[in-house]
């Protein structure tokens, strides 16, 4: 108890250091320059999120002969906008149908929805999964415009089913990743991964943004993706 607690006033230490007093960009003008800042790290990597893409398609589609190299979910975006997300499919092809078989499995509250060690993800699913290659697709979103590389990431549930004070996240573009995935508390209810959400949104600049994808690749190398 006493390690959790530790971890989570070093945590908020680290995001109150970021006063969003001191941001030298906001309005427009941060958007603008935060939408150049996207596009230009996705072209400047290219040369290897590229190639990983054609690979690790190529290994689904052999691996699951027959079913879609991607998934695609819909999902609630900026002003409670739906658009559809791209990942990696992780999963057997009828994971949506198992869904309900497996609800009483659930770890989180509806409707989130989390199981360890899922039945339903395929044996190179598991290894996308803990090195959030799943993810890369989404790459996609973001050249796009659906998506930025940072901000609170997308539910898969509609704005309707949240709550009043939860309706803050949607006055930003979702993000490839965020403060809870850095953290690596993927287990964490919606409520909680809220309150870091608002935490990222009254603070955002571009200096946290970089050390949010900063600490985004320290975790994943530490396997600590969250999903």
């Amino acid at each position: 108890m006493t390690t959790i607690t530790s971890r989570r006033i070093d945590e908020e230490e680290w995001i109150r250091k970021f006063n969003p007093e001191k941001r030298l960009l906001t309005g427009k003008s941060y958007l603008f320059i935060k939408r150049l800042f996207d596009l230009f790290c996705v072209i400047i990597s290219a040369p290897l999120w590229a190639p990983l893409l054609g690979m690790i398609g190529l290994i689904v589609a052999v691996t699951s002969p027959g079913a879609p190299v991607m998934f695609t979910q819909w999902r609630t975006g900026q002003g409670g906008k739906r658009f559809r997300m791209y990942k990696f499919r992780s999963m057997v092809p009828n994971a949506d149908e198992l869904k309900v078989k497996y609800a009483h499995l659930n770890e989180l509250q509806w409707p989130d929805f989390k199981i360890t060690n899922d039945p339903r993800i395929t044996k190179i699913g598991r290894i996308l999964r803990k090195t959030s290659l799943d993810e890369l697709p989404q790459i996609i979103n973001i050249i796009k415009g659906e998506m930025s590389l940072v901000g609170p990431r997308p539910t898969s549930f509609g704005s309707e089913t949240y709550k009043l004070w939860h309706t803050e996240r949607l006055d930003v573009i979702p993000g490839l990743t965020g403060l809870w995935q850095i953290f690596g508390r993927a287990a964490m209810e919606f409520d909680d991964r809220l309150r870091l959400d608002i935490a990222y949104i009254e603070r955002r600049s571009l200096w946290l943004d970089f050390n949010i994808l900063i600490k985004t690749v320290t975790a994943v190398f530490k396997q600590r993706g969250a999903h």
